[in-house]
């Protein structure tokens, strides 16, 4: 019997109750999928233990050096990033060897007593720590009080409950998966507020070395792979790589994958993808927002072909505000 047949396979995660939940998830479904125990590897990372705003000390990778570091040290065989915060530029030694089926992309509104954005009275505060939300939320209500707001979830939404704060902004996936979702007043549409590229999506990442002396744990990787999810995401980490902006740049972006037949799974021969990107001054002032659609096995070179229209339409100059 070869060993590592009833090797755990080891899945690198930080700490909070929310990365803990998507990990678990990811790890019973790589249990499931070769028959193998998996067990948790918990890791602190830069982001979590950081005070100030994550604009302030770079906000790019921050969420994810120390799980690459168990991952890279031997430590952990996966780890699992929530898609939006792993940096666009490869790593050398690490892939991502899988996207799961995406969760609910949107944002959240969390308004007191119920309130959604209309609802809110002029000067009242917004809470969120993403310049994207910021800028694409004082477009819309240049009005409201947008305050900058770090913590957890629980932490964010007690400022609401307390009425420290009107509303905060979170990701939809989050309290989802964590079954939180009744404290979402509003779900933004994305004609509203485009998301970060790669929310409600996934990163399962491996080393190199492990996917190709684990032949089960990579096949098993490959089944986890969402095809729809995995071009989607292509498409919009591409774009944000082409103008060259990290994860907390004011960029929004999301891309939807439909098959030609809708009885037929989406595959790169039968499906097209349309892509949505907003780029907008920190202070909301200025937005420009574009589209694109193509086929969907060619989800790379469409976020690159948007990225160079809006950096034509002058998103250079809006994402140089923001640096």
């Amino acid at each position: 019997m070869d060993a590592l047949t009833s090797t755990p396979i080891r899945v690198a995660t930080r700490r909070s109750q929310l990365a803990t939940t998507q990990a678990q998830t990811v790890a019973d479904a790589l249990s499931s999928l070769t028959g193998r125990p998996a067990e948790l590897v918990l890791v602190t990372t830069e982001g979590d233990q950081a005070t100030g705003s994550l604009v302030s000390f770079g906000g790019v990778g921050v969420f994810v050096g120390a799980v690459r570091e168990a991952i890279l040290d031997g430590r952990a065989d996966v780890g699992v990033h929530s898609l939006k915060d792993v940096p666009t530029e490869p790593h050398a030694d690490l892939v991502i060897a899988a996207t799961p089926i995406r969760e609910d992309p949107r944002d959240a509104f969390c308004g007191i007593d119920g309130a959604t954005l209309d609802d809110l009275q002029i000067a009242a505060t917004v809470g969120t720590g993403s310049p994207r939300r910021a800028s694409q939320i004082r477009a819309m209500r240049p009005d409201l009080n947008v305050v900058d707001i770090r913590g957890n979830i629980d932490t964010r939404l007690a400022r609401v409950e307390s009425g420290d704060l009107d509303a905060v902004i979170l990701a939809t996936a989050g309290l989802v998966r964590i079954g939180r979702d009744s404290v979402i007043t509003q779900r933004l549409n994305p004609q509203q507020m485009l998301p970060a590229p790669g929310q409600g999506a996934l990163a399962v990442e491996a080393s190199t070395a492990v996917l190709e002396r684990d032949a089960d744990l990579h096949k098993a990787l490959l089944r986890l792979d969402d095809f729809s999810t995995h071009a989607a995401v292509s498409a919009e980490r591409s774009l944000l790589n082409a103008l060259e902006a990290g994860c907390t740049a004011p960029v929004g972006a999301l891309a939807t994958v439909t098959p030609d037949d809708t009885n037929l799974d989406a595959t790169p021969e039968n499906s097209t993808i349309h892509l949505q990107a907003v780029a907008a001054s920190v202070d909301g002032s200025k937005v420009i927002r574009m589209s694109i659609t193509g086929a969907a096995g060619n989800a790379e070179g469409l976020g690159r072909e948007l990225a160079a229209e809006l950096l034509a339409a002058g998103a250079a100059d809006l994402l140089g505000e923001s640096a």
